[in-house]
Parts: structure tokens; sequence; C-alpha cells
């Protein structure tokens, strides 16, 4: 499954501290702790003795070991047995060992990939907005949402239905027309560029309706990058730009878990009121997502009807049949 081969969010860094942390991946069960140099481990959530869930047990040894639940069998930081408790004098082989798999953490989330060797050096989905200083950075969610990960991503990338989910907010009715934009390749995806709609409050910040330019990329499978540019009279803002990074967990095919991070040239308003607009907008989307047959995406074009409108979406599926994707698609 090429999926495996792709990193993929899975917690965010704060969750993972003195206990461990049971989350799941591409229909796998994982375990998450931290280890004495503050770095995060992640295995599979089996203990190789006798199945149970590591997940269940505890962090010892000033951080340096997992101990299993089932048994007391410790596991150090890189997946070694290092203590059977059942007999003491043992030195186990290099064969006892936990499934180890490659975490890092960018972006205020923990990352895993479950295929390829841990210390392989992938870069991670791409969010340029992350490294400029002037922009504040704060991570909405996580949302349940019981679809799958590409049908979240089409979504992100759609634009004719803001009249509608977004009412009063993001759209109106009556200016629902979709003028024409431009889609291209990208070495890991997509980007639309020329995305334009008019909007009655098109984030926290807009004090009037404006036309609003959208610039959207696909940086990874599951995850994308929307540029927000309205006119600087709606915003009270010079030169206000607003970058919203959509990462998605697989968690299963039709269940997946949702982070927006947000970088933002907002100093004024607190967290709370940041995530309570984003709460708004997204608890729209989630029950007509979650109503959408099948919940796996149709990569056959012929499966559902397509307009102009939908080039960025259509874009984006040939994309996902080209490189293999199989997870959440059907």
């Amino acid at each position: 499954m090429i999926e495996k081969q792709h990193w993929h969010p899975v917690a965010q860094s704060g969750q993972v501290a003195g206990m461990p942390l049971a989350v799941r991946l591409l229909d796998d069960d994982l375990v998450l702790w931290r280890d004495a140099l503050g770095d995060v481990q992640a295995w599979a959530d089996r203990c190789p003795h006798r199945g149970a869930q590591l997940s269940l047990g505890r962090v010892c040894e000033g951080a340096t070991a997992l101990e299993c639940p089932y048994h007391g069998w410790r596991f150090a930081a890189g997946g070694q047995s290092v203590h059977v408790p059942a007999l003491p004098g043992f030195v186990p082989p290099a064969t006892h060992r936990a499934t180890v798999h490659a975490a890092r953490e960018a972006h205020g989330l923990v990352w895993v990939r479950l295929a390829g060797q841990r210390d392989e050096d992938d870069a991670l989905p791409v969010f340029e907005a992350e490294h400029d200083a002037r922009l504040r950075k704060l991570n909405c969610g996580p949302y349940e949402v019981q679809t799958s990960a590409p049908r979240l991503v089409e979504n992100f990338l759609d634009m004719a239905h803001f009249g509608f989910v977004h009412e009063g907010w993001l759209g109106a009715r009556e200016f629902a027309a979709i003028e024409d934009y431009r889609v291209e390749a990208t070495p890991d995806g997509l980007l639309a560029t020329g995305c334009k709609a008019w909007q009655p409050q098109s984030s926290i910040n807009a004090t009037a309706p404006a036309l609003v330019e959208y610039r959207y990329e696909v940086t990874a499978p599951y995850t994308a990058v929307l540029t927000k540019v309205p006119d600087a009279a709606s915003v009270g803002i010079e030169g206000y730009r607003e970058f919203i990074a959509l990462f998605i967990c697989p968690v299963s095919p039709e269940h997946s878990r949702v982070w927006f991070r947000l970088a933002m040239a907002d100093f004024e308003r607190d967290d709370a009121q940041l995530r309570a607009f984003q709460d708004t907008i997204f608890l729209q989307d989630k029950p007509v997502l979650e109503s959408q047959r099948p919940r796996c995406l149709p990569l056959d074009l012929g499966a559902e009807l397509h307009t102009a409108a939908d080039k960025a979406s259509s874009f984006y599926r040939r994309h996902l049949k080209a490189r293999g994707i199989t997870f959440g698609v059907c």
C-alpha cells in the first residue's frame, strides 16, 4: 500500500506526554510515547510476546522504556526488549523487539510513516507559511469525520458549495457563479490559482463583504494548503494574507481525523475566538461530508457528474489514480 510510504498526522504533539497514547492510522493500531530525550516513539500497538496492547501499559524507568501491561516486558526506545520480569537474568536477543515506525513532529502535530526506514530523510508535507515569523500559527481540531480523507481534500478544494453550505459566511446563493481558474500539476500534487469567490465574511477579521482570491495547493495525497487574499479594505489590515493548511489522518477508509493549521497576521483575537470561527465553518461542512455516498472517493470520472467548476477536484482524482492511491478511494 503506497499510502504507508507517506507521512500522516496522528496526534497533537502536546498529547504525547507521560502516558502512552493509542492512535489509529490506515487501519493500523499504534502507540505513541515520549522517551527520555523528548523524542516521540511510534510503535505497533501490540506486544510481540502475547499480543496485548502496549498503550495499556506505562512509560517507566525515567521514560527510557515502555512496559507491557500483561507480563511487564519492557521495551527501550527503538523497540528492543530489555527486561522480562518472569526471567530476571534473561538477556533478550535482538529479535525480541516491538515493531517501530518512523515518527516526527512538525506543525504542532506528530507525523508517522508506516513503511520505509526510520531514519530515511523524506520530507514532510510542505507548509511554507510555517516559517514566516510575521504570522501567528494556531491549530484547530481535531475533528472526527465519518468519511474518507480524499472526500475531505476534495471539499477543501471546492468553492461551488460556499453559497449553500456556508451561506452568509463564505458565500451567498445569488453569487454562486464560479469564474474560470487555472489548475496545474506540481511535483507533489496540484496548484489551483485565479480562484475567486464573493464572500459575506471571508474570515473572522472580515469587516465587510469582499471578493476574495483563493490559491489552493495539494502537497500530499491527504494534505492541502489554502491561501486567501481578501480586498485590504474588507479586513482593515494592510497586506493581509491568511494561510490554512488541511492535515488529515486517514484512520480507516471511511473515518478521518482532521486538523487545520492557521497562519495569519492576527495577533489581537485570542485562540478561542479563532478556533470558534473555524469550528463554525467546518461543522457546517461535516454533516454534508458524512452524507456523501460512497464515502470513499470514486476515481472513475464516470462515476459522478462533473463540470468546469469542478476542475480542481477532477484533477485531484486523476492525480490520486496516477499516484496509485488505494486507501479511501473506490
